[in-house]
């Protein structure tokens, strides 16, 4: 590059330098009011969002802590401690856990509520509180204070609560011995072959027992179990089961009725009252025992009076609940081989002999309980042939499937699954357990309770 023409840009550059720091001293001298005017207007809304964005911040703050004491309030309220208690109880619980967990926080709250919500379905629990912030840097614009709300739900599914009440054939005829070996042994050691136990009491007027070798001391020396006794420890079995399954306390009574101790006073029988202590139902279940008749062929024989009773069980069963703590559901948990033998000369499904009625089950009774929203889970002890009793060939093995021996086809079979709500019938063959079954309808019934509600 030649002398000349670095002096010509020189020249030039100097010339760009004067113009630019012109103008800019030009700038820093002007001091007309337009920029000024122009900022102090800006200034304003700036420092308004500055101090919005502060204040919402500390509002915000407020909001999480008492959303927090809200969660924790609402998850205890939800709590299996909690849950057997009433709605005003658990109230006041949740309340006093909010107002602690705030005073950690050094927070205070107004307006503060839990409500409480209790279905079959399980419980409901929403907690709201609201708060007032003061403001700062917002209070310039008029905004002395800010409204912050919180609220939380919980929910949990509760376990029903449910009545069951026991109704127990111990007529006669479950006297029978309990499987095919047992009915063997009987048929060995009585003279007619008679598989059946009776419970005969022979006694004088002082009421002294005379006869000591009826067909139930029979079984007894000779170890053989009877339906009735497989009844017995099933019931207690059963108690135990459902202690074992309760969640909460009383979460399940049990009732306990039989047919009657004697036929010569045969009807429903109290064995134990409603009760949540399942340990004394299962202690009053060990008298259980076959019904007594005064002589062999007492009344003709009838003592299974099974319309009598059903109709005084619809009698004891209150209105089935929610299955809510104070409202439990019912469960009428019938145990039977399902022949009725009584006197109904006018309203027998069979034929009748001077009035005496041998038949399957009526389900009339059932129908009654059911059509009140009363469940029935039915037991079908197997009624058992009896091909050497002459007896049993003539009344029962007609509508007990004949020689071939019984069925789930038998009519016995199908009025009982009839009595028997949707899904809660049970058949136990002798080789089955019947406290096995008993247990299996009582988990059933429970988890229904879950699904349905």
């Amino acid at each position: 590059m030649s002398k000349r023409t670095l002096r010509a840009l020189l020249v030039a550059f100097r010339g760009q330098r004067m113009t630019f720091f012109g103008g800019f001293r030009r700038f820093l001298a002007d001091r007309r009011g337009n920029v000024a005017i122009m900022f102090g207007i800006a200034v304003i809304p700036v420092l308004g969002c500055v101090g919005a964005a502060v204040d919402y911040s500390l509002a915000n703050q407020r909001r999480a802590k008492i959303t927090t004491a809200l969660d924790a309030a609402v998850l205890m309220a939800t709590s299996r401690t909690e849950a057997n208690l009433p709605a005003d109880t658990v109230k006041a619980h949740a309340l006093n856990m909010f107002n602690a967990q705030l005073a950690t926080y050094g927070v205070a709250a107004s307006a503060v509520n839990f409500d409480i919500n209790d279905s079959a379905s399980g419980r409901t629990v929403t907690g709201t509180a609201s708060s007032v912030v003061p403001t700062t840097i917002m209070q310039i614009m008029g905004f002395n204070s800010l409204t912050v709300n919180g609220s939380s739900t919980a929910q949990v599914g509760l376990p029903p609560y449910i009545d069951f009440y026991l109704l127990l054939d111990n007529s006669p005829s479950m006297g029978v011995a309990a499987t095919p070996d047992d009915v063997a042994v009987m048929v060995g050691k009585t003279s007619d072959k008679c598989a059946f136990a009776c419970h005969n009491i022979y006694t004088d007027s002082s009421m002294t027992r005379l006869d000591k070798n009826t067909y139930y001391d029979i079984a007894q020396k000779a170890g053989v179990t009877m339906r009735i006794d497989v009844v017995r420890q099933a019931t207690q079995n059963l108690m135990d089961t459902a202690t074992a399954t309760a969640i909460y306390p009383s979460q399940f009574r049990m009732a306990i009725y039989t047919l009657g101790s004697s036929c010569s006073v045969a009807g429903l029988t109290t064995i134990a009252p409603l009760t949540s202590n399942l340990g004394n139902a299962k202690t009053s279940a060990s008298s259980i025992d076959l019904m007594t008749v005064p002589y062999q062929g007492y009344n003709n024989d009838q003592c299974t009076d099974f319309d009598g009773v059903l109709a005084a069980m619809n009698g004891v069963v209150p209105t089935p609940g929610t299955g809510a703590s104070t409202d439990p559901q019912k469960f009428v948990f019938f145990v039977s081989d399902g022949v009725a033998d009584a006197y109904y000369p006018g309203s027998c499904l069979k034929k009748t002999t001077g009035g005496r009625c041998q038949e399957p089950l009526n389900v009339a009774g059932c129908k009654a309980m059911k059509d009140r929203g009363v469940k029935i889970a039915v037991l079908y002890t197997t009624y058992l042939q009896l091909p050497t009793n002459s007896w049993y060939m003539n009344w029962i093995d007609p509508f007990n499937k004949g020689p071939y021996g019984p069925s789930p086809n038998s009519e016995i079979a199908k009025s009982m699954q009839a009595c028997a709500s949707d899904g809660f019938y049970f058949e136990v063959s002798p080789t089955q357990g019947i406290s096995e079954a008993m247990n299996a309808l009582f988990q059933k019934a429970v988890a229904q309770a879950h699904l349905t509600n």
